[in-house]
């Protein structure tokens, strides 16, 4: 996914930033708890699409220091 196009991408629930995880294909939305699939490099937005993310994954996201908005 092109980092250029991931600064302009905002979660749709909240207006918040997403992170991509490339290993899941996913934009992750740590204020909504909420992962958008990406599809063929293609960003899929929908709320009714997205998966909800587990506890676990919310604390792995809080432990993360990087500063990069990639996984």
């Amino acid at each position: 996914m092109d980092v250029a196009m991931l600064d302009l991408l905002v979660c749709p629930v909240t207006k918040g930033p997403l992170r991509y995880d490339r290993n899941k294909e996913e934009l992750v939305s740590k204020s909504a708890r909420l992962a958008y699939p990406v599809r063929d490099g293609i960003p899929v937005l929908l709320e009714n699409e997205a998966r909800t993310l587990s506890d676990e994954e919310i604390e792995a996201l809080h432990a993360s220091t990087t500063s990069s908005n990639t996984l």
